[in-house]
């Protein structure tokens, strides 16, 4: 079998992963779609009861959108905000659905391994005129399939980061992993009897912490018995609470708000610069020791912990490939140094297509949210420009592959630098940011997105004093 006459494979049947095959297949181009859950968008179901921060219009990739309208399919409000659930009820079932994609998608179907046939990693001579095998766990055995190219669309949802603030988990966390859940648990839905009346810890600095701690403030009104901790190991806040009106994502910069709010009314007692070192049972509660500042200190007792601290690219399945990683956050290399969150926290992701995603492995690409590693940055419109082009690459079409285009909304947060136990907002061209001092001035974001070096930044003064729980 000659190797152009096999499909194209995709490992995901999230957004991303659909999007993929629905411009493979307006291409024209053989594909085969493997999605590990039971259906598609099986990792977007665990979070279902979160309602994103981007409107329908920043949700549905334009190729599906059209092939799904030819079958009848009307497009849901563009400025409404979807559920998780809602996007795989109203968008990605229905995309799966359509003729054809459904002949090409597999569920229950677990990629598990990806090789070159008959080659590993070290053999260089005729690498390319081989194909892809890929070993496949399904409820009916283990097989192998062949592949042309390879769409690594398998998310990072899995794979969750550990409480500790190295990177590896800490003394405690597996004995306890009952009482820990990771991820955005459904803390007033069908999860709510194990938090309802306890006291749970938070941890974490992104918009997963902010959505469960502001769930579990809805549920404490109506169980006050339920109490509510935070612990962050850094003390810049700004992504969380973000760039208030200047963010042109009105519900993410309200979030950002909400949070505010929250934690100055004392609803959430926050400790910030709290690195998790350790776990252990006292009277059948847990209590969380870390290292802070003033050495050693204890939080809890608590009854419950929520991990909300990232996720990272699971490498297992990949590791008899050739890849280019970026060496700290593990994304496609070409793409470290432009969503380093060691450097941005605003600004945008430059235009980047089939070229930045590739590795040394010829026909091989990680898209989506898997594509930056570490990184937690990602937009949904960022994935439905990454496939755009590498479908048309894969097709042979190199002008589209490599005419990208990618706007995202600013977050309107400029890099903040931690002075002592204060706050110090960066400012932004023009004089200060509009209302919120962490707001950046879109046109600097934009300066860098052109390749400039932008407006720079001066301070403009503190942040608003935020309750610290002094543990």
């Amino acid at each position: 079998m000659s190797i152009e006459t096999l499909p194209v494979a995709i490992i995901g049947g999230g957004p991303v992963g659909l999007a993929a095959a629905a411009h493979l297949i307006a291409r024209a181009v053989p594909v085969k779609l493997y999605e590990a859950g039971p259906t598609v968008g099986a990792s977007m179901r665990e979070w279902g009861h979160v309602r994103v921060f981007t409107p329908w219009r920043y949700c549905v990739d334009e190729t599906a959108a059209a092939l799904l309208a030819r079958h009848g399919w009307h497009r849901p409000p563009a400025e409404a905000f979807p559920t998780g659930g809602e996007i795989v009820a109203h968008y990605l079932e229905p995309l799966a659905a359509v003729p054809a994609l459904a002949r090409v998608i597999e569920t229950d179907a677990r990629v598990t391994a990806v090789s070159r046939q008959g080659l590993d990693k070290v053999v260089s001579r005729g690498r390319a005129e081989r194909p892809f095998v890929m070993t496949v766990e399904t409820p009916g055995g283990r097989r192998q399939d062949l592949a042309r190219a390879i769409i690594d669309a398998s998310g990072t949802w899995r794979t969750p980061n550990p409480l500790g603030a190295s990177g590896i988990a800490v003394e405690g966390e597996a004995a306890f992993a009952g009482r820990i859940a990771y991820g955005i648990p459904d803390v007033t839905g069908r999860e709510r009897d194990l938090f309802a009346g306890a006291t749970t810890l938070v941890v974490g600095a992104g918009h997963s912490a902010a959505n469960v701690l502001l769930d579990l403030a809805r549920l404490a009104e109506a169980e006050p018995s339920t109490s509510i901790l935070w612990a962050t190991r850094g003390r810049d806040l700004s992504r969380v609470y973000g760039g208030g009106s200047a963010d042109q994502l009105p519900a993410r910069g309200e979030l950002g708000a909400e949070m505010r709010r929250l934690v100055a009314s004392g609803r959430v007692a926050l400790a910030t610069g709290f690195a998790i070192t350790g776990l252990h049972e006292e009277a059948g509660r847990l209590v969380v020791t870390g290292e802070t500042a003033d050495g050693q200190r204890r939080l809890g007792p608590v009854d419950r912990i929520v991990a909300a601290t990232g996720q990272r690219p699971d490498l297992s399945l990949t590791h008899e490939l050739r890849l280019d990683l970026d060496p700290w956050l593990e994304s496609a290399r070409a793409l470290g140094p432009l969503i380093d969150p060691n450097v941005h926290s605003c600004g945008s992701v430059p235009p980047h297509g089939h070229r930045e995603l590739s590795h040394p492995e010829p026909g091989f690409y990680t898209v989506g949210i898997k594509s930056y590693g570490r990184a937690p940055t990602f937009l949904l419109l960022t994935g439905y420009e990454q496939v755009r082009s590498v479908a048309a690459a894969l097709a042979g079409d190199m002008a589209a592959a490599d005419d990208v285009h990618l706007v995202l909304p600013e977050t309107g947060v400029c890099t903040t630098q931690v002075v002592g136990a204060t706050q110090t907002a960066a400012g932004c061209c023009g004089g200060p940011a509009p209302e919120d001092v962490e707001a950046c001035c879109v046109a600097d974001a934009k300066a860098k997105r052109s390749g400039r070096a932008g407006c720079g930044c001066g301070a403009q003064g503190s942040a608003a004093r935020s309750a610290v729980l002094d543990a």
